[in-house]
């Protein structure tokens, strides 16, 4: 027979985390709206509309997720940034639950929820579209099939993780993280016995299938992701030393959470009771190791945490409970909840942007973007990327309209990365600008157009970069903001080719 002060109990602990998961969904609806489109989104818009089964920097599956969603709800600010949302509040609850199966009681599932909440990283992520809000779901539902299957012992579940994977691979390849950590984790500990049930391998051959489509793009297409990779590792990302990559991470993540996942790595390697969830330490130790050594941003590594925050809002529990001093459980929230606020204008934007740079500037604290040339500015990256779009776009349809229908006729309007050139294709509606061509990662492969490019007008670059292609070529004017990241880009207008767009764009490709 039930026991029905567990019923209650376990009904209870679901009423909290809805309830904290609607809370984060509160929080992303009241704040996603506040400034503007992000460069990135205005990329994803434009790939939605491009639908492949890869694209230079990602799989597929946030395109196929935007464009049904664009499809019913369009491309405004809320609509836009809707499913993110709904990702943190679901991921929110998982956390909780996996604390739950990790054997927590209410304190630990709320503690590990919260943690999660304030984290500054999932914060700003889950409040912009992007492939890595799916990235964070698709890793804490494996995650939770994985506690289940090394818990109860339940190999078929081996097959409903592959569909996990196999999807969190078609969206993100730092899924494969997660999977290279599980080898290592399995051989390892004693779960190494799963290697010898037929389920684990057909939840291997469920997540290749899955992720074959991609892999055959990419072999079709001579494998543009491996070059991306590459030049982000060597050329772009920010190279960092073990303990500042770390320390950045415990800025990410949030500082007041750091007791909480190092005793989440107490919990999984050394509490001798719980030696069953060891594999799950050994994939967030494998993350870093293999994020360490490519040189990738911090915040690739957000997803791991989510193995440690409720570990160790379970330890906490225990701990809190031997010590018989009850004040504690509500201490620890508040606390989380006061960090959470002092941090948010750092993660969401939820203040005016003057009040910001006054708040970040008396904070002293300023987020790395991770990337090599993170000149200063008086907004970090993520909020610098947010503005100017528009205004951008204005700027190049001004210049636009003082062409002769002629040269209007011959005109294409050219980018030098993905951003300038989704504001065109997002923005210039309005205008009547044609659609922007670049080099720049996947624009390239949609590339020149029709048009041979008697005229062009291009955001970007130097005048000696198309002085090679170009007899006539004139700044015509530079873009100014005051928060713009892509404030001082000039503007060039190039007449009398020396060769068709059609014969130099095989030679032009930027994949970085």
């Amino acid at each position: 027979m039930n026991n029905p002060t567990s019923e209650r109990s376990t009904c209870a602990d679901h009423r909290t985390l809805v309830s904290l998961a609607l809370a984060t969904l509160l929080i992303h609806f009241l704040s996603n709206g506040s400034y503007a489109y992000f460069r990135d989104e205005l990329y994803y818009v434009a790939c939605s509309k491009h639908l492949a089964w890869g694209y230079v920097d990602q799989p597929p599956f946030s395109e196929f997720m935007l464009a049904i969603s664009g499809h019913l709800l369009g491309y405004s600010l809320f609509a836009l940034r809707f499913l993110p949302a709904v990702c943190g509040a679901l991921v929110a609850y998982l956390v909780g639950v996996i604390a739950h199966e990790l054997g927590g009681g209410r304190f630990a599932q709320a503690l590990a929820a919260t943690a999660f909440i304030i984290g500054g990283v999932y914060l700003s992520i889950d409040n912009l579209y992007s492939m890595n809000c799916f990235d964070h779901l698709f890793w804490v539902l494996a995650l939770y099939v994985l506690v289940r299957i090394l818990k109860y012992d339940e190999p078929r579940l081996w097959v409903l993780f592959g569909l996990v994977a196999g999807l969190g691979l078609e969206n993100k390849y730092s899924m494969g993280f997660l999977g290279l950590g599980l080898i290592a984790g399995l051989v390892l500990t004693p779960a190494r016995k799963h290697f010898r049930n037929k389920w684990l391998w057909l939840g291997g051959a469920l997540a290749t299938v899955i992720f074959l489509p991609h892999l055959l793009w990419e072999v079709r297409n001579h494998y543009p992701t491996a070059e991306f990779i590459h030049n982000a590792t060597f050329k772009k990302n920010l190279p960092m030393t073990p303990w500042a990559f770390l320390k950045e991470c415990a800025l990410q993540v949030h500082p007041f959470t750091v007791p909480i996942w190092l005793a989440g790595l107490l919990y999984l390697f050394f509490f001798r009771q719980k030696r069953q969830f060891q594999t799950l330490g050994w994939i967030w130790l494998a993350a870093l190791a293999i994020l360490l050594s490519t040189h990738a941003k911090p915040y690739y590594f957000a997803p791991a945490f989510l193995i440690l925050l409720p570990a160790g809002a379970v330890t906490i529990e225990a701990l809190v409970a031997r010590s018989n001093w009850s004040w504690l459980k509500p201490a620890c929230l508040t606390a989380l909840v006061l960090g959470g606020l002092i941090s948010a204008p750092l993660a969401i934007p939820v203040l005016p942007v003057e009040t910001f740079i006054r708040y970040q500037n008396w904070m002293g604290i300023k987020p790395s973007s991770g990337e090599r040339g993170d000149r200063n500015r008086r907004l970090p990256q993520m909020y610098a990327d947010m503005f100017g779009w528009p205004e951008m776009t204005a700027q190049v349809a001004e210049i636009y309209t003082r062409l002769t229908p002629e040269e209007k006729a011959d005109c294409v309007i050219g980018a030098s990365n993905y951003g300038e050139a989704g504001a065109i294709d997002f923005f210039g509606k309005r205008y009547g600008l044609p659609n922007a061509i670049s080099s720049h990662n996947t624009y390239w492969f949609w590339g020149p157009g029709g048009k041979p490019g008697k005229v062009l007008l291009v955001i970007g670059g130097s005048q000696e970069d198309y002085a090679n292609m170009y007899e006539e070529v004139r700044q015509a004017a530079t873009f100014e903001h005051p928060y713009a990241r892509e404030s001082g880009t000039p503007i060039f207008l190039c007449r009398k080719p020396r060769h068709t767009l059609q014969e130099v764009w095989p030679y032009i490709h930027a994949f970085i």
